[in-house]
């Protein structure tokens, strides 16, 4: 029995470590806060933490018995599943992670890898084909000058769902859209009025040089993304309401 109780406990603590490494690893890299929260990534790390830590050593508690015959093929079994749940994890993840932080119109989108339009990836940038493994990167869409195109696209936005800030063959460096992104700034006192007082201070006295902001869309939680006017900088994005 001690034997069998110290196997168990050996299992439970390095499906812990591999979890812990796992999450701690990608929230660091693809879901930096607070986009973790915009995104609403917890349920994927519960159906992680739920099939490594829950799972693994639950089964070997059920097959695991001292001089069990096949109980070496059972419990690699039981390795295998566990491992190709975890990669199955591990996929989901990066599916739902933050690919893209995109200024379109007159606000910022969050789009996840899920999210994105290939049907027209070969006609995008080759910087905008792939999304990046060490996070979002920042970017502008641009609505395209054909007019077919732009009556597809609209259609496309109400009916789909997809719009220009899903299509990386709309997509260019966030610099060039300076003068767009500061006619659509808004002024740090138009904050909704959900956002309580203080709360709006103690987010605003970490980030002390920005003057503006615009919302930021996402697929859980919309927030705030603070700006610098002069140069159209982004300073942070902030788990502020960006509307009532």
């Amino acid at each position: 029995m001690k034997v069998y109780t110290k196997k168990l406990s050996i299992h439970l603590f390095i499906s812990i470590l591999i979890s812990l490494a796992l999450i701690t690893t990608t929230i660091h890299a693809w879901y930096p806060t607070p986009l973790y929260t915009a995104v609403g990534a917890t349920y994927i790390y519960l159906i992680i933490l739920s099939i490594n830590i829950i799972t693994g050593p639950l089964l070997t508690l059920m097959v695991y018995k001292t001089g069990k015959k096949n109980l070496v093929m059972d419990l690699t079994v039981i390795a295998a599943l566990q491992i190709t749940a975890l990669g199955y994890g591990l996929w989901t993840v990066a599916e739902g992670r933050p690919a893209w932080l995109v200024f379109a119109a007159d606000r910022f989108d969050l789009v996840r890898v899920l999210d994105i339009d290939e049907r027209k990836l070969d006609q995008a940038a080759m910087q905008y084909r792939q999304p990046s493994l060490l996070g979002p990167q920042w970017v502008a869409a641009v609505s395209p000058t054909d007019s077919s195109e732009k009556s597809d696209i609209l259609l496309e936005s109400v009916f789909a769902g997809v719009d220009i800030a899903q299509r990386p063959n709309l997509y260019q460096p966030l610099d060039s859209q300076k003068e767009a992104i500061q006619q659509h700034l808004l002024e740090l006192s138009a904050l909704p009025s959900i956002n309580t007082a203080k709360r709006i201070k103690d987010v605003l006295a970490k980030h002390p040089s920005a003057n503006a902001w615009l919302p930021l869309r996402a697929s859980n939680q919309d927030m705030v993304v603070l700006m610098r006017k002069d140069t159209a900088e982004v300073i942070a994005i902030v788990d502020l309401r960006p509307w009532d």
